[in-house]
């Protein structure tokens, strides 16, 4: 501990030394860059990328719900983890996501679901899929949806893509709530015995609400058939968001023929839709992740259609446009996840921090040099009034003399200045002229007494 104290007093007095009584002022600027370095430091180690977020999925069972599965899975190999949160669909996610109370930071989304709901603080990532409408009916075979007047629907819960995307191509049919279409919102657990037994006449299903295994259930099921979009283009005119969709003949049972003809569908895109707080290096993941489960083909798309930047509800993601224009940045894509992150914090945090500390350093004894100038010179100032009197028109010796005792006055107030060592040559630099202009005052006087 002495030595310690005794190291410090020898910093010290060479600091005293450089910089004299102003020495307190050079603290306060050696704190100030202090201060300036931990604020950096603080903003580096809390700039990092988080380990972790959470997806608004879907239910149990549901193909957003698998697709979140792989998503984490995909995730888990670069040390991030994804919590799975379960929901009731698409407008549910979305309410969850613009809702700040709620834990989570991204989610799938169906296009077409936005209604009232205050979106200004999402972003769309992309669209990842389709998401293909399909109704399953018994009984003879319908061409309009109109056909199902009067009939009893199950339309999927509330809150659900299916629900909204339900009621919207109904309405265009003249089909509406409370009128004497049945629409049934509390999904059964087995719609295949309900339309079997006669309990329901047709249901309408989407991936964010059933499982991929209920929908082949249906599909093979004897007696109940898949209703054809006949006016699937009429259908993308009415409703902007939707797509036409062609299911080819035999392509889910080629030996049973499934289905015994191309069938047309509708279907609207899902988007994964975030937060506008996702961290840049999360949003390059997820579209990696993205990429992965959606880039394959598969019925209705072809291989590398997903994801894409079609989007119609949201506004885009910056950092999904750099994604899709040149893929990851140089970093994330050469570098473990973790690695490139703290890279990253460096180049983004410290190399800022060293362009400005390394002029600011420089800059200090510039302006300390000023600060003394600015001391300095009204002496300057005062000396020029004195040479200029004194080498006047005027012979007057009291006048001289007077001039005289002003330079010693002078003289005595620079000496009692305490100027730093490191500036020594401007305090004798300004005494020299003094003397020199005493010195030639003295000779005035010599000369005009000689006369």
């Amino acid at each position: 501990m002495t030595e310690l104290k005794t190291a410090f007093k020898q910093i010290w007095a060479k600091l005293a030394a450089i910089y004299g009584s102003s020495v307190l002022l050079m603290m306060l600027w050696v704190l100030g860059l202090l201060a300036i370095i931990c604020i950096a430091l603080f903003i580096f180690f809390n700039s990092a990328a988080p380990t972790s977020l959470t997806i608004t999925a879907g239910e149990e069972g549901s193909i957003y719900q698998k697709n979140a599965l792989k998503y984490k899975a995909i995730l888990a190999r670069e040390g991030v983890t994804l919590n799975i949160l379960s929901s009731n669909g698409s407008i549910d996610n979305l309410n969850k996501l613009a809702d700040k109370r709620v834990n989570v930071d991204v989610g799938f989304v169906q296009s077409g679901v936005v209604g009232k709901i205050k979106t200004n603080k999402l972003m769309s990532l992309g669209s990842i899929a389709y998401q293909p409408m399909m109704i399953f009916y018994r009984g003879e075979s319908k061409n309009l949806l109109s056909d199902f007047t009067g009939e009893r629907l199950n339309i999927g819960e509330l809150g659900s893509g299916t629900h909204s995307l339900a009621l919207s191509m109904l309405k265009e049919n003249g089909i509406l709530p409370g009128e004497s279409t049945k629409l049934i919102e509390k999904p059964s657990i087995n719609p295949v015995e309900d339309l079997l037994q006669d309990k329901i006449d047709a249901i309408f299903v989407m991936g964010d609400s059933v499982s991929l295994q209920m929908i082949k259930d249906l599909v093979k099921t004897p007696g109940i058939n898949i209703f054809n979009f006949d006016q699937a283009d009429g259908y993308t005119r009415r409703i902007k968001y939707l797509h036409k969709l062609v299911l080819p003949k035999g392509s889910i049972d080629l030996g049973k023929n499934i289905p015994v003809n191309d069938l047309n569908l509708i279907a609207p895109t899902v988007e994964l839709v975030a937060r506008d707080t996702l961290h840049p290096a999360l949003s390059d993941l997820l579209l990696d992740a993205a990429n992965e489960v959606h880039g394959t083909a598969n019925l209705f798309v072809k291989s590398g259609e997903f994801p894409n930047l079609t989007t119609q509800e949201y506004r885009i993601s910056p950092d999904a446009t750099r994604y899709y224009k040149s893929g990851k940045s140089f970093l994330y894509r050469d570098f473990p996840f973790w690695m490139a992150s703290f890279i990253n914090r460096i180049l983004v945090v410290l190399v800022p921090l060293l362009l400005i500390l390394i002029p600011a350093i420089k800059l200090a004894p510039s302006i300390y040099r000023w600060k003394i100038q600015l001391a300095i010179y009204p002496f300057y100032r005062a000396l020029l009034e004195l040479e200029k009197d004194a080498f006047g028109s005027t012979n007057d010796v009291d006048k001289r003399q007077e001039i005289m005792n002003s330079l010693d006055e002078l003289e005595a107030r620079l000496s009692k200045i305490k100027i730093p060592a490191a500036f020594a040559d401007m305090f004798y630099g300004l005494r020299g002229h003094i003397n020199f202009v005493r010195t030639r005052l003295l000779a005035e006087q010599i000369s005009d007494a000689v006369e």
